[in-house]
């Protein structure tokens, strides 16, 4: 797949979004708190994903993988918005080196927010400045990982609170688990669907 193919297919797949992120039946909606993250796609000949690991000393999810982004402010017009100025903050991504192309379904996680992932490609080559109080390192994620439906496994846990069940994917540095394990799972199945019903 050509990197104009993908961002056709990315275009395509991010216009596919439910208003809400799917609820058990007769359960009552938590209290979250809104959020956003850019799902930025690199479009090399061998097109990855940009991830970052948050900074080991942060309140909330330190020392994880995750997309740039975070909270949305009140100022944010959108969750959009919202995406773009966390990346400019966390990584020195300039919001016009990004071209959004729509977005994914909520993710509301354990931790209490409901995460909007911003679909977006970047060019190849760009160069990032990452704030050291957010973001301790970044790094690439192939795509041709990603489309593998053999990738991602389910791995349990018992915490404080039970068992918890959650997607996580390979990697030889990293531990990638959690919403951002499983919005990558969601964006692979998008695209193998539109791959297929192309």
């Amino acid at each position: 797949m050509t990197s104009a193919e993908l961002r056709a297919r990315l275009a395509r797949i991010g216009v596919q979004t439910r208003s809400e992120p799917a609820q058990p039946t007769g359960a009552a909606k938590p209290k979250v708190t809104p959020a956003a993250v850019l799902v930025p796609v690199i479009l090399h000949d061998a097109p990855t994903i940009l991830l970052t690991k948050r900074n080991s000393h942060l309140k909330q999810h330190a020392g994880q993988v995750s997309f740039p982004g975070g909270r949305i402010d009140p100022d944010d017009p959108s969750p959009e918005a919202a995406a773009l100025r966390e990346a400019w903050e966390e990584i020195g991504l300039p919001p016009s080196s990004v071209e959004v192309l729509g977005r994914l379904d909520d993710q509301v996680t354990g931790t209490g927010f409901r995460i909007t992932p911003i679909l977006a490609v970047l060019p190849p080559a760009l160069t990032y400045e990452l704030s050291p109080y957010e973001v301790e390192a970044i790094f690439e994620f192939p795509m041709d990982v990603v489309l593998d439906p053999a990738a991602p496994q389910r791995q349990n846990h018992e915490g404080s609170t039970g068992w918890r069940e959650y997607w996580v994917w390979p990697h030889e540095d990293h531990f990638i688990w959690g919403a951002t394990a499983a919005i990558l799972v969601q964006l692979a199945e998008r695209l193998r669907k539109d791959m297929r019903d192309a």
